[in-house]
């Protein structure tokens, strides 16, 4: 009975006080619109640098490393040793591609 009493308060405070977001909270960052007038080119396709990670030395698994990273032009990749292979990620400010290479 001693411990029912506080746990009830509690319960009745924690519902009167809110313990949810509101539409009136911001999460800290700053919102903005995306820019839709950047273009995507043609040399940024998802194939086209998956074929420059494996041409460009610099993006070459070290052996024993299970990760390891490399640029690419504007992107910052980074490789990580699978059981299916090499998963890859590769990204720059407002896009990002994702890839699987087999060793």
């Amino acid at each position: 009975m001693r411990l029912a009493t506080p746990i009830a308060i509690l319960v009745l405070l924690a519902v009167l006080v809110g313990c949810g977001s509101s539409e009136e909270t911001t999460s800290g960052a700053p919102v903005h619109p995306a820019d839709t007038t950047q273009q995507v080119r043609p040399t940024e396709t998802t194939p086209e640098l998956r074929a420059a990670f494996l041409r460009d030395p610099s993006c070459r698994h070290p052996q024993g490393a299970s990760r390891w990273g490399c640029l690419i032009g504007p992107y910052g990749c980074q490789g990580v040793v699978t059981d299916r292979g090499w998963s890859v990620s590769c990204s720059k400010p407002g896009r990002s591609v994702a890839f699987t290479v087999r060793p």
